[in-house]
């Protein structure tokens, strides 16, 4: 990002650093005390002083997936690699927000590929999920996008998606159901074949304690 500052935190060791656009920054915080007026509030109290400019943080760091080249993330660590079975990556953390409402879903992603010629470093399947789902969301569409960059990137024998999320948008208002789950799926090549998708539901699900 242009006009950016970084924020340094030393965490166990590692260092996190946060990148905002302080133009933008700037620009997203100017329409908020507006939008507190309007809800009811004075923005001008201690509690909500800096709260625009937090929010428009908060909101950057939440929809940075649009500033990430997913398929670039998977190019950077392919190898070439005799393997043609199954790998398969479950219980990656998911948040995003949802588009229709800009209210949080969460949940779980599970995702399996059958290599053919290539493999791809472990950690950058979750990085694909953060790429896509740091952005305005709806669950399909992050399902699909997932499923579409592993096999245009990796050209694999055959991918599989599988999301769990609970949505906010569901428990919040509405129709107020807290304890729902949206479930959605979606496969490519080898995984449309019902044995070795039934192998990797049946591997998703099992406990290997």
């Amino acid at each position: 990002m242009s006009n950016s500052t970084d924020f340094n935190e030393e965490l166990d060791g590692y260092r996190k650093i946060e990148q905002y656009n302080t133009v933008e920054v700037e620009r997203i915080a100017s329409f908020y005390p507006d939008i507190l007026k309007a809800l009811g509030e004075d923005p001008t109290r201690e509690g909500l002083v800096k709260t625009p400019e937090r929010v428009a943080k908060a909101l950057q760091f939440l929809t940075h997936g649009y500033n990430i080249d997913a398929a670039s993330v998977l190019k950077g660590a392919m190898f070439e690699e005799d393997y043609s079975q199954m790998v398969v990556v479950k219980d990656i953390e998911v948040y995003s927000l949802c588009e229709h409402h800009m209210l949080p879903f969460f949940g779980k992603a599970h995702i399996a590929y059958i290599p053919n010629g290539h493999i791809v470093g472990l950690s950058k399947i979750p990085r694909i999920v953060d790429a896509f789902s740091r952005r305005l969301q709806v669950q399909e569409r992050l399902t699909n996008e997932i499923r579409d960059c592993i096999q245009n990137t990796l050209n694999p024998a055959g991918v599989a998606v599988v999301l769990e999320c609970q949505h906010m948008c569901m428990a919040m208002r509405g129709v107020q159901k807290q304890n729902s789950v949206t479930t959605t799926s979606a496969f490519t090549g080898e995984f449309q074949n019902d044995v070795t998708r039934s192998e990797f539901l049946r591997l998703i699900t099992a406990s290997l304690s």
